[in-house]
């Protein structure tokens, strides 16, 4: 798993993107009388996200879609840093002029934070344990800021947005089927199925309760390890409005791979366990999300033919199966006692 991990990120630092070198050369010659700092280099990290060198400090450059999400996301680290989570980078205002607007793309200049050697990851125990009470701050700190962005951020819908992702994966079944067998892909349904059916039965277990604005995206590299050794929360594309539920029930789903799905080892991450007493979190902890997701990404992004990408997939579907299904057969005990 820390291999994978390992191999992954470094993909992602090597990436590739569809623009062309001469976009990328445009675009500096753009920052050069754009920037307020004189700017040496500039190297694609991924898709729309730059590692930018100037004269006098580093500097992310990220793309975003509209103006709106650009300031959204800016207003939000900036509300977030007065409120006291400090774990986390800020925007620099090195523009000239607002908004940068290259290509139909608006960027902005994020904070470089300067990482250890030592990279964050779910393989280890003690990062687990940081990464979430990294998340768990952050919700307590964020909780203010709700009535704030109550209509500038959208309310999160967790049964909504796995009705979507089943529907999308069903719909990939005939790609999905040439790589893994039918009696695999036919109890991965039935344990969405149940898991729906069993949140839907707990009517209300992700709308009630304090409101804090997700993260959406609690994914290893998602959490930075400073040079200082302090973790760092970044990437707030997916923040919405909802219980904590939804980012502790993603957070699961991350880790239970590292815990080889144990039940009885879940338990042992307070800040989850708080809700393994409700029967709605439970039935969620069963549907296979990141399955979904993963199989649904690589189909839509045609990299399921790259052999690595491939492997990666089978091994969490095909691999993990007895595992996963071992941890259902745990859950459906628990329900009963």
């Amino acid at each position: 798993m820390e291999c994978r991990e390992t191999m992954m990120r470094a993909v992602n630092l090597t990436f590739k993107g569809e623009r062309d070198d001469l976009y990328q050369n445009r675009l500096f010659s753009y920052l050069q009388k754009q920037l307020h700092v004189p700017i040496k280099e500039i190297s694609q990290i991924r898709k729309q996200v730059y590692k930018v060198k100037a004269e006098e400090l580093d500097f992310i450059l990220k793309g975003f879609s509209s103006y709106h999400q650009f300031n959204l996301q800016k207003d939000f680290l900036t509300a977030l840093k007065q409120v006291g989570f400090q774990k986390t980078y800020s925007f620099y205002p090195l523009e000239k002029e607002l908004p940068l607007l290259f290509e139909q793309t608006y960027y902005g200049c994020i904070e470089w934070i300067e990482t250890s050697k030592t990279e964050f990851t779910f393989y280890k125990q003690q990062d687990r344990l940081k990464g979430l009470k990294l998340l768990s701050h952050f919700h307590d700190r964020n909780e203010k800021l709700v009535e704030q962005y109550t209509g500038s951020i959208s309310s999160f819908n967790q049964v909504e947005k796995w009705q979507e992702r089943t529907v999308s994966f069903l719909k990939n079944l005939p790609v999905i089927r040439y790589f893994v067998q039918k009696e695999i892909i036919n109890e991965m349904l039935i344990w969405a199925d149940w898991s729906l059916k069993g949140i839907e039965k707990e009517s209300g277990v992700f709308e009630n309760g304090k409101k804090v604005i997700l993260h959406g995206d609690v994914a290893h590299h998602n959490f930075l390890r400073a040079k200082n050794k302090d973790i760092y929360l970044i990437d707030f594309d997916l923040i919405s409005i909802g219980t904590p539920r939804s980012d502790y029930l993603q957070y699961a789903n991350r880790i239970l791979p590292f815990l080889q799905w144990s039940f009885r080892d879940l338990a042992n991450y307070k800040e989850i366990a708080a809700y393994l007493n409700e029967k709605g979190f439970i039935y969620a902890l069963a549907f296979p999300t990141d399955i979904f997701r993963e199989w649904n990404r690589a189909i839509r992004e045609q990299t399921y033919l790259q052999p690595i990408k491939i492997q990666h997939l089978v091994e969490m579907t095909v691999g993990q199966f007895h595992k996963r299904q071992n941890f259902i057969k745990e859950l459906k005990r628990f329900l009963v006692l």
